[in-house]
């Protein structure tokens, strides 16, 4: 739902009813002061994007301690592929047009992304996201300051090399592989857990 064109309609409305009732009144009450005080309200919320507005499907989210688990709990009973990857690789940013092939071609297949980079590289990230046609994926950014913690909550036998991609099936049954991975790789893993 776009904020913009409610909020519009609604300060139309008020504009509408402060002319209806701009009849002096001689009491201390002023229906004119109260309308321009909830004008000036409503479109304070619309610029500060406060939020009664609805989040951008495609935000990129922090992954603080925590994060994993409640990425598996929204996912219970869900088979989905975890992409772990940063702008510093290389090989990750090839493997987005792959991605961008296998997400196209499997619409269903839920795929998670998430960046090891800081959070303050979002742009940069909602930017080659929008290249491969990957914006509309969910998407995290490492956002705490020990790495280390995330990854091996993510997985202890996993040592930071990247690209790294997790199948997990329904019960989330998983299986971790570090490296490219080609478009047959892919295609046998997501067989395997029936994605």
């Amino acid at each position: 739902m776009q904020i913009k064109p409610v909020l519009m309609s609604i300060l139309g409305l008020i504009r509408r009813m402060s002319r209806a009732t701009a009849k002096p009144i001689k009491s201390a009450y002023r229906p004119q002061t109260y309308l321009k005080s909830a004008r000036l309200a409503i479109f304070s919320l619309f610029l500060l994007n406060t939020p009664l507005a609805p989040a951008a499907p495609n935000a990129i989210k922090p992954f603080v301690p925590g994060s994993y688990q409640q990425l598996l709990t929204e996912k219970a009973n869900q088979g989905f592929m975890l992409v772990i990857w940063s702008l510093d690789c290389s090989t990750c940013i090839k493997d987005m047009e792959l991605l961008s092939t296998i997400h196209k071609s499997h619409p269903d297949l839920k795929i998670v992304l998430l960046s090891t980079d800081e959070p303050t590289a979002s742009a940069e990230i909602e930017k080659l996201l929008a290249k491969y046609q990957l914006a509309e994926l969910e998407s995290w950014v490492f956002a705490d300051d020990n790495s280390q913690k995330l990854r091996y909550e993510i997985d202890p036998g996993w040592y930071s090399e990247l690209p790294r991609t997790y199948f997990f099936s329904k019960n989330h049954q998983r299986e971790g592989v570090s490296g490219a991975l080609k478009a047959e790789d892919y295609n046998a893993r997501l067989q395997k857990f029936k994605l």
